[in-house]
């Protein structure tokens, strides 16, 4: 039904369209005009890249004091980039440093290696995502087997599916890059894995599974829960079948089901009593947990609810109910370990260049990730195979700079090379609150809320938007 110019809300967007009609033509003009500003974004990367060449960088030596070097971001025939003005492009356009190499590299790939693709795109023929969809899946190709894509795809790219790609760049493989198609032929059966996916836990404290088995692991796996669940129903759970078979997994976690084999050093005509079955494992929970003590012991403040009844799981940076928390816990065959509480407002200093738990601890527990601009890495060390985040002297200690919370900061090992060597400078505002200033001059604001960028231009255009980090 069309709509009419009194029916339109009070909130002074006098300049909305007053027709079903109007809405939907100026919904195409944005678009196109969307299209156009994401096209020209492309050809400015390409741009950018042009400027900061590998040839830019000084000799060898250089690199290996300052650390910027000459890296890859597209397929083989695309420039190298010098490294670090990577960064400064991705925080320009409100993108992390990993997403800015990413999208340069998306930009050159198509410029040099997808040329049929890059013409639709350059001319409004083809919307940027798409073609950098396809400059995805390219990047690893040889220079041939890319052409080939580019040749086969470029005419299709506005309503091919990425199942259709999928197979393309297959049929490339096999016609252009032999060895690899018969590595992929011998390691296809080999797809076997267990994932425990913890960026998926939502506010009940549940996360997804998932998984490849041997067929016989698998049967295996199936009837132990199915065996486990049958036991908890036969027991009185009023739970579901999938409910049970959920509880089955952790049961079956923590039980040792494994047969004592062990030489007991007596001869079998006087065997040694078994012993009894040893018991499951307890469940070991390692998270760094935070708290209210109202959340600790159910009560409310003051009769109200709010974030009195949350916690938050510092290893998937995510809020879960105090109640299952406090279900986890209260587990008979929990094994619980209390840290001390941290007061972070307390100033900590050290009279040494070497950084202890007395300092980093509360800077991790601070600062959360690390605090360059849209950085999300974490700041602490949550899972096997992590780097924790490094601490930074402001000022360098050699220059006089304090070992304290109060001029240390948590930036993962990339950006700490980058502020080290890529002309990067940071001011600290209060502890936790950054002003960040880039080789070029544009600024932006890093607290606990996430980056705000406070270049002077950018106020010109518009008002800036606030990009918070994962929730914490």
């Amino acid at each position: 039904m069309s709509g009419s110019r009194d029916e339109q809300p009070d909130d002074g967007s006098a300049w909305l369209p007053a027709t079903a009609t109007a809405v939907l033509e100026a919904a195409r003009e944005r678009r196109a005009i969307a299209d156009r500003a994401e096209a020209d974004l492309l050809v400015l990367a390409v741009q950018w890249a042009i400027i900061h060449p590998a040839e830019s960088l000084e000799d060898a030596e250089t690199f290996r004091l300052h650390g910027d070097v000459p890296v890859p971001v597209a397929g083989v025939g695309a420039p190298l980039v010098a490294e670090f003005s990577i960064a400064e492009f991705a925080a320009a356009v409100g993108l992390t440093t990993e997403s800015g190499r990413r999208y340069v590299g998306h930009a050159l790939e198509l410029r040099y290696r997808l040329k049929k693709l890059w013409a639709r795109v350059t001319s409004g023929d083809l919307a940027a995502w798409k073609a950098r969809r396809v400059a995805e899946q390219t990047i690893w190709l040889s220079a041939e087997a890319a052409k080939y894509v580019d040749r086969h795809v470029a005419t299709v790219a506005h309503k091919i599916g990425p199942a259709q790609l999928d197979r393309l760049i297959g049929e490339a493989v096999a016609r252009f890059m032999p060895d690899q198609a018969e590595a992929d032929r011998k390691q296809a059966w080999d797809q076997r894995r267990f994932d425990v996916d913890f960026g998926t836990v939502g506010i009940a404290g549940t996360c997804q599974v998932s998984g490849e088995l041997d067929l016989a692991d698998a049967i295996d796996l199936n009837n132990a829960v199915a065996a486990d669940a049958q036991v908890q129903a036969e027991l009185g759970s009023v739970l579901t079948l999938d409910q049970r078979r959920s509880v089955a997994v952790g049961n079956i976690a923590r039980r040792d089901l494994t047969l004592d084999l062990a030489d007991n050093g007596q001869d079998d005509d006087h065997p040694k009593p078994k012993a009894d079955k040893p018991k499951g494992r307890p469940r070991e929970m390692v998270l760094y947990v935070h708290l209210a003590d109202a959340a600790l012991t159910g009560s409310s403040m003051g009769g109200a609810t709010g974030m009195s009844g949350v916690g938050r799981v510092e290893n998937t940076a995510t809020p879960v109910l105090a109640e299952t928390i406090r279900t986890w816990c209260g587990n008979p065959d929990a094994r619980i370990t209390v840290r001390p509480v941290i007061d972070l407002a307390q100033h900590v200093h050290y009279g040494a260049y070497e950084i202890d738990g007395r300092i980093s601890e509360p800077v991790a527990l601070r600062d959360h990730t690390c605090v360059f601009p849209w950085c999300t890495k974490p700041a602490r060390r949550l899972k096997p195979g992590e780097h924790a985040a490094d601490c930074d002297h402001n000022l360098a200690y050699a220059q006089g700079g304090a070992t304290c919370t109060c001029q240390i900061a948590a930036l993962c090992r990339k950006h700490h090379r980058l502020k080290t060597h890529g002309r990067w400078r940071y001011l600290i505002l209060t502890p936790g609150s950054y002003l960040w200033t880039s080789p070029h001059g544009y600024h932006y604001l890093r607290d606990h809320t996430g980056t705000l960028d406070v270049s002077a231009d950018r106020h010109q255009h518009r008002h800036p938007r606030r990009h918070p980090p994962p929730a914490a």
